[in-house]
């Protein structure tokens, strides 16, 4: 797509109404975006203090009565107000966002993803120690599990709101991954589904310990892989009942172990050990079953196969719909956005961006790093979708189809890994106001 033609003005002839372009990086300036249409005087005093002498407008998304003047003699003032203070019209003045504020910003959302990054970390090597102990001590296992889930489902029902975090790569004990991800997610569905507290911690301690079984499998067979066969097959599904039967030594309620034993039973039926059915199913077995199949899309045994997230959800709605309890399928995209975290996609000015947070509450307008040449990768802020009305998605990507710098700025990873925290409505500089 083409871009509007567009025509230097002086930064003295800047008008409220002009729709204008800043060719600089986003730490340079302190909107949020580098172009937008200039919608009140405290704007116009912050772009005369740039140190800019012309700036880009695109006059056919300006207003034309803004436009009449551009072709006028410059009156320059003798006087500019100063960045820190835009009179409010009753005598006071309120400072002005400056670069200050993006250095905060930047401060604080480092710390809330290092934050999420962490307690992922901690709770992967508790769901390690845990696995050590099923065998050899399975009441220890038991009360291990117990503390763990009950800590997420306690951190989850504090918060009013909760947003879905993509982590960074390479976090966490590999072999606890696939269960602390599908605990996440399942935590997530329950709270959204509004279980109980005790419901919620019984889904929790299924969705954590739904593969405890695959303990006894060679590496070779915990996951299974084109070509597999029907022997090696046979024994890879045999893990559900292995971890039902290791459930009940470590003393699970038949709620748990009831959700645990469905994992992999899908509503047409096709799927295993026992084939079957829509209502058959335990609503945490739903949930669960729902929530394995979709993270194992993403991270299936060959990393080369996986899909985007917005694949895996697409490929779900269109192509698997009768898999699913259709209730439980439609809660889950509208929890996860139609571009859950982790997915690549074009913006509507169109950059580059990876969905790095979603808000399990407004799911349409996820939050995104953007790829922005000027700005170093490290120094990328996140920038909220949903503060930002005119900046839509405009489609989703596979990671092959970025341009080589884009590709390397993003990083996109090759596993999908979650975790939540509390929704942070922070105060943020809003274009047009």
């Amino acid at each position: 797509m083409e871009e509007e033609p567009s025509i230097l003005v002086d930064i003295h002839q800047l008008r409220i109404g002009m729709y204008i372009v800043l060719d600089l990086g986003w730490l340079s300036h302190p909107f949020p975006v580098n172009r937008f249409r200039i919608a009140s005087d405290s704007q116009l005093e912050i772009l005369r203090e740039l140190g800019l002498d012309k700036v880009r407008c695109i006059p056919s998304l300006s207003d034309s009565d803004a436009m009449e003047e551009v072709h006028a003699p410059v009156k320059k003032p003798g006087v500019q107000p100063s960045i820190g203070a835009a009179l409010n019209g009753k005598g006071h003045t309120t400072p002005a966002p400056d670069l200050a504020q993006i250095d905060e910003q930047l401060r604080q959302q480092r710390e809330r993803l290092e934050a999420c990054d962490r307690r992922f970390v901690e709770t992967t090597r508790q769901f390690r120690k845990l696995a050590e102990n099923v065998q050899g001590s399975p009441a220890m296992a038991r009360m291990e599990s117990e503390n763990l889930v009950n800590g997420c489902v306690q951190e989850l029902l504090q918060c009013s709101e909760s947003t879905i975090v993509l982590l960074s790569e390479g976090v966490g004990e590999r072999n606890a991954l696939h269960p602390v991800n599908v605990m996440v997610l399942c935590l997530l569905m329950g709270k959204a589904q509004g279980l109980e507290p005790q419901a919620l911690q019984d889904l929790g301690m299924a969705a954590l310990l739904h593969d405890i079984g695959k303990l006894k499998l060679p590496a070779s067979l915990v996951l299974p892989f084109p070509g597999i066969q029907p022997m090696d097959l046979a024994r890879y599904r045999g893990h559900v009942g292995e971890s039902v039967l290791l459930g009940k030594a470590m003393g699970l309620p038949s709620s748990v172990l009831l959700a645990m034993a469905q994992h992999h039973e899908m509503a047409d039926g096709s799927g295993f050990p026992l084939r079957m059915r829509g209502e058959e199913l335990c609503m945490a077995g739903r949930i669960l079953a729902l929530v394995n199949h979709y993270e194992r899309l993403c991270n299936p045994a060959r990393p080369s196969m996986g899909m985007t997230p917005h694949e895996a959800l697409s490929v779900m709605f269109a192509q698997q719909k009768e898999l699913f309890d259709p209730l439980v399928l439609g809660l889950f995209i509208r929890m996860m956005g139609v571009y859950p975290p982790g997915s690549v996609v074009q913006l509507a000015n169109n950059r580059y961006a990876l969905v790095v947070s979603v808000n399990s509450s407004r799911p349409l307008r996820p939050r995104v790093i953007v790829h922005d040449p000027l700005v170093p990768r490290e120094s990328a802020l996140v920038l909220d979708l949903e503060t930002q009305p005119d900046l839509g998605i405009r489609r989703s990507l596979r990671p092959g189809q970025l341009p080589r710098e884009a590709l390397e700025y993003l990083s996109p990873r090759q596993r999908i890994c979650y975790f939540f925290e509390r929704a942070v409505h922070a105060q943020r500089l809003e274009v047009g106001t």
